[in-house]
Order: structure tokens, then C-alpha cells, then sequence
């Protein structure tokens, strides 16, 4: 069955659903899309660069899907790009999150017609999105990737451009995009691959977070992170302090992440 038509235009999905599992014990506080990069949460890092292209986004949620749905709320007060964003959030309330199709295909009826920018909110690159939106041919499925040229299942996925004619048939059942998407449309010769070679982090699990951070915030040797309001009585060396944490006297950490409780 044909894609119905409907207005054209572009709209970016922000993937920020995921239970964070590997990012554990962080995300028993926080959302990993609320984790903070170099005091910013890993969302608003997102947001800013799908902005460059479009002010139409879609977030969803599922763990912790309060805590995010009060940041896109406070994005209104926010100078910039991001205080001008119309962000759609959709919230996914079964009692596991609907993955990166599902999570797309239950906007189906927000994004109505339109082409799809998608973004992962636990990742940081910033690739320029404009230059990849503006070489598409709105046809096919588009991958933008780091540092290779070719698609694969251990690419890292910086963006991912989608057709309407392609988002019309996601369902919003829990599914992946590589199993029902990418793969398959890469196994047909279907899928465009274009190379980035802007820095990329994976902020998935405690490690590459830590290191996300001193990497983006250009710490050198022994330097750490530490966040807005953070209180440091003790020491701390190459680790990461989230705003408003407390390094107690005496305290040593090292290669470590001290959240706010």
C-alpha cells in the first residue's frame, strides 16, 4: 500500500527512550539522555544540532520519561536555537521501551507526511547535518557515519535520514531500525552511506562516558569535569562531577563519575 501524501517538509526524531542498562548506575538517577556532557545533558547536545536543519523535533521517553519530559518543558526559557524549537514528545507507557523503529513509528501521525532527520540522544557528534541533509535524495534511507565509508553493524551511526515512504511503514511495535530498516535496505544496495569525520562518542556505558567528557572538554593529564553548583572538598582526578555533587573532604576519586545524590 502506497505512503499516503501529505505536506512535505522535514521533522527530527531525537531517540531518547532507552532504559540505559550499560550506562548503569548512572541512569538509576537519571535518564541517560540527561546524563550531563561537559555539563550539558547529552539531549540539549542533540537538540542543537538537529536544529541547524529543522525546529520540528520529536523526543520520546520511557525510563525515567518524567525527568525528560520536564527538560523539554524548560526548553522554552532556553536563549538560542533551542528555546525555538517545536518539540513533540512522545511519551511510551509499556512496560518496555519500543526501540528505535518503534519509537519512530509511533510518531507516525506527528510526522505526517514529512521526511525524518534521526539522532540518538546517548550519542555526540557534531557532524555537519546540513551538508547531509542538503546532499539526500529524499528517496532512499541515508546514513551519515563516523569515521567509515561503508555501513555496517558496528558503524557509528551519527544521523540517519528517512522518506516518508519508508517512516509510513514503521510500526510501533518494539523493533529496531537495523533489523527492519537499515539492514535490509543495505542488503537490497538501497542504502546511502556518507562519511564524517567529526569526533564521535558513544556515551553508553560508565567508561566511554567518562571519557566522552575529558575528551570534549579538552582535559589534559590529570584534569577532571566538574559541574555548575558541584562542592569539591577532597580530590579528584580525571573523573567526572556532576552540577550540585559533593566531593567530600578527604575523598579521593579517581577515573570516576560522582553524581548529584
Amino acid at each position: 500500500m502506497p505512503a499516503p501524501t501529505a505536506p512535505g517538509g522535514l521533522v527530527a526524531v531525537v531517540l531518547a527512550a532507552g532504559e540505559g542498562r550499560r550506562l548503569q548506575p548512572l541512569t538509576f538517577e537519571r535518564p541517560k539522555a540527561l546524563c550531563p556532557l561537559v555539563g550539558v545533558p547529552l539531549l540539549d547536545h542533540a537538540l542543537e544540532g538537529v536544529a541547524a536543519v529543522t525546529d520540528q523535533v520529536g523526543v520520546n521517553a520511557w525510563h525515567r520519561a518524567d525527568q525528560v519530559l520536564d527538560r523539554l518543558e524548560r526548553l522554552d526559557d532556553e536563549p538560542g536555537a533551542l528555546g525555538r524549537l517545536a518539540v513533540h514528545a512522545s511519551v511510551e507507557a509499556g512496560g518496555a521501551p519500543l526501540g528505535t523503529a518503534g519509537g519512530i513509528g509511533a510518531m507516525r501521525s506527528w510526522i505526517d507526511g514529512r521526511d525524518v532527520l534521526v539522532c540518538n540522544a546517548d550519542t555526540w557528534c557534531p557532524a555537519d547535518l546540513t551538508a547531509f541533509v542538503a546532499g539526500w535524495d529524499h528517496e532512499r534511507a541515508a546514513t551519515l557515519l563516523a569515521g567509515a565509508d561503508a555501513f555496517g553493524p558496528r558503524v557509528r551511526l551519527a544521523a540517519t535520514l528517512l522518506p516518508w515512504a519508508i517512516v509510513h511503514a514503521l510500526s510501533d511495535e518494539p523493533t529496531g531500525l537495523y533489523e527492519v530498516c537499515l539492514g535490509p535496505h543495505h542488503a537490497a544496495g538501497r542504502l546511502v552511506a556518507t562519511r564524517t569525520d567529526a569526533p564521535f562518542h558513544d556515551c553508553g556505558t560508565p567508561a566511554r562516558y567518562l571519557a566522552a567528557n575529558l575528551s570534549v572538554a579538552g582535559v589534559v593529564g590529570d584534569g577532571s569535569v566538574v559541574g555548575a553548583g558541584a562542592r569539591i572538598g577532597g580530590s579528584v582526578v580525571r573523573s567526572v562531577v556532576w552540577p550540585d555533587a559533593v566531593v567530600a573532604p578527604g575523598e579521593v576519586l579517581v577515573d570516576a563519575v560522582r553524581t548529584t545524590r
